[in-house]
C-alpha cells in the first residue's frame, strides 16, 4: 500500500468520507510543494537518542569558554572539525566526527519537569500540566512514533516504532508520552527493555511445549475472531486492547526477522565492543540493527533512568542526566565517556554500512541546564550542578540529507535563551516527520473521529542546504 491507502491500513475499520478527504488533503492542496523541499522523504529510518534528564548545553555542544567560570563550568573546550564549532574536552570521538552531523543550537520551550517535558519531547504536544511528573493516560497524546503507525504503517516490519532501553523512569515512575494514549494500545510503539538481557525476550518467542504449528493457527484464528468482536462493540474497549497485543504477539512469533534483528548474539565481538558492553552502548547497536531491519522509528533511552545516580552512585548504567549537583564528576566519570563512545560508534557505523543516507538521526533530551553553576541543597551531592532549562539547549541531528557540518542557530552569550532561530519541540518533531515523507499538515482521525494534526510545528529547513 502506498499514500492514502498505506494511512489507512492500521485503522481496522472502513474509512470514513471525512476520514479520506483528510488524509488526503495535504497532497491535494499542496501538490508536489513538500516533495519538493530539502529533505523530504530521504529517510527510511528514523532514530531518537534520547539523553533522558537534560544534557547541559553548556558543557557538550554549545560550550562558552569565554564566560565566568561559574557559567562555563570547570571544562576545557576542543575543536572539531567544522570551522567555528567547539564542544566539550570529554567527547573527542565525537569532535572528530562533526562533518557527519548537524548541531541545532536553539531549542527551546517552557516545561520546566522531568515528566511533562518529556512527554513534550516524545509526542511533540505540551502536556496540559506542564512542568509535573503526571503518570501515563489514556487520553495523552500518542508518542511520535505511534502517530507515525496511525498514519504510515510499516510494511516490512511487523512494528512500525520500537523503544528500546525503556520504559523511561522519570524521575522513578514511569514517564507519560511513551505510549499509544487516545489511539489505543494496538499503535504503542513495541518496547524492548534492557538489551543486555534479550535472550529472554528471545526465547519467549520460541513456541511452548506441545503447541504445534497447527494449534498456534488455531489459537491465532480464535483471537482473530475476538478482536473482530470487539473492535464493533464499543462496550469492550479492554477486550479490544488485549486482543489487539495477542495479535501482535502472533505476529511476532511468526516473524524470523523479528528474531533476527534482536538477536544481538549474531553481532560480532568486536563489533560489541566498539559500541561499548553496557546498556547504552548496546541498545545504540540494537538501533543500527533495526534500522537494517526496515523499522520506520526507534527511539532509543540511552538512559533509562533520569536520575538513578542517587539510588547507586557506583552503578554507571543507573546514570542519568538530571545533575542538579556534582555535574562536573557525574558527565566526566560517568555519562561523557559512554555518549561519545556509544553514539560516535553509532554514527560511524551506520556510515560505513550506507545506512546514513537514509536515516535521520536525531540526539536530543527533554530540556538543557541553567547557565548559573550552583549548590542545591534539596538534592544529593556534595558539589555544584546546574538546574533544569528550557530557555536554551542543543540537539544533533544526523543523515537523511542533513546538512553535515552545519550549526544552525546561535544561542545568547551564556546559552540561556536562543539568539536566533528559535525551534521548538513540535518544529524539532516536524522536520523527523519531514524526512519520513510525512507533511506537517498531515492530519488524522483518532479513535473517536476527532481530526487531529500529525505535529504541532514546521520543519527547520535551515537544517538542509
Amino acid at each position: 500500500m502506498t499514500g492514502v491507502s498505506a494511512q489507512l491500513g492500521s485503522t481496522g475499520r472502513p474509512p470514513s468520507r471525512r476520514e479520506l478527504l483528510r488524509l488526503a488533503a495535504p497532497a491535494l492542496l499542496a501538490g508536489a510543494a513538500p516533495a519538493g523541499s530539502p529533505g523530504f522523504g530521504r529517510a527510511r529510518s528514523v532514530v531518537v537518542v534520547f539523553t533522558s534528564g537534560g544534557q547541559s548545553q553548556l558543557d557538550t555542544w554549545d560550550p562558552k569558554p569565554d564566560a565566568p567560570e561559574e557559567i562555563r563550568g570547570v571544562f576545557r573546550t576542543i575543536g572539531t572539525r567544522t570551522p567555528g564549532l567547539r564542544v566539550c574536552e570529554h567527547m573527542p570521538r565525537l569532535a572528530a566526527l562533526s562533518h557527519r552531523y548537524a548541531v541545532l543550537k536553539s531549542m527551546t520551550h517552557d516545561d520546566l519537569d522531568h515528566g511533562s517535558a518529556c512527554y513534550l519531547a516524545l509526542t511533540g504536544q505540551f502536556h496540559p500540566r506542564k512542568s509535573s511528573n503526571p503518570p501515563p493516560r489514556p487520553t495523552d497524546f500518542p508518542a511520535l512514533g505511534a502517530v507515525l503507525k496511525r498514519v504510515r504503517p510499516a510494511r516490512t516490519f511487523p512494528h512500525t516504532a520500537v523503544h528500546v532501553n525503556g520504559p523511561l523512569l522519570a524521575p522513578k515512575e514511569v514517564s507519560p508520552g511513551q505510549y499509544g494514549g487516545f489511539l489505543g494500545r494496538g499503535f504503542e510503539p513495541f518496547e524492548i527493555g534492557n538489551v543486555l538481557e534479550t535472550d529472554r525476550f528471545l526465547e519467549g518467542l520460541d513456541l511452548p511445549a506441545g503447541v504445534t504449528p497447527d494449534r498456534l493457527g488455531g489459537r491465532e484464528a480464535l483471537a482473530n475472531r475476538l478482536e473482530a468482536a470487539a473492535r464493533t462493540d464499543v462496550r469492550l474497549p479492554a477486550a479490544a486492547d488485549r486482543v489487539t497485543l495477542a495479535r501482535q504477539a502472533f505476529e511476532l512469533i511468526r516473524a524470523p526477522q523479528v528474531r533476527a534483528a534482536f538477536d544481538l548474539s549474531r553481532e560480532p565481538a568486536a563489533v560489541r565492543e566498539r559500541y561499548g558492553l553496557h546498556r547504552s552502548g548496546q541498545a545504540c547497536l540494537m538501533a543500527r540493527r533495526l534500522v537494517e531491519a526496515g523499522v520506520p522509528w526507534t527511539t532509543v533511552f540511552f538512559n533509562h533512568g533520569i536520575r538513578g545516580q542517587d539510588d547507586a552512585p557506583d552503578d554507571t548504567d543507573a546514570y542519568g542526566w538530571d545533575t542538579h549537583n556534582d555535574i562536573f564528576e557525574a558527565l566526566k566519570d560517568h555519562l561523557l565517556p559512554r555518549f561519545d563512545h556509544s553514539v560516535s560508534a553509532f554514527l560511524e557505523d551506520l556510515h560505513q554500512r550506507g545506512l546514513l543516507d537514509s536515516t535521520l538521526v536525531c540526539v536530543m533530551g527533554e530540556f538543557g541546564r541553567a547557565p548559573l553553576v550552583a549548590l542545591e541543597k534539596n538534592f544529593a551531592g556534595t558539589t555544584p550542578g546546574r538546574k533544569h532549562w528550557g530557555g536554551c539547549y542543543s540537539v544533533v541531528l544526523a543523515g537523511a540529507g542533513v546538512t553535515p557540518g552545519a550549526v544552525v542557530g546561535r544561542s545568547d552569550r551564556i546559552a540561556a535563551y536562543p539568539g536566533s532561530e528559535p525551534t521548538t519541540p513540535g518544529d524539532l518533531a516536524a522536520t523527523l516527520f519531514h524526512a519520513l515523507g510525512v507533511s506537517a499538515d498531515t492530519h488524522y482521525d483518532d479513535l473517536t473521529n476527532r481530526p487531529q494534526r500529525v505535529v504541532s510545528g514546521h520543519p527547520v529547513s535551515k537544517l538542509y542546504r
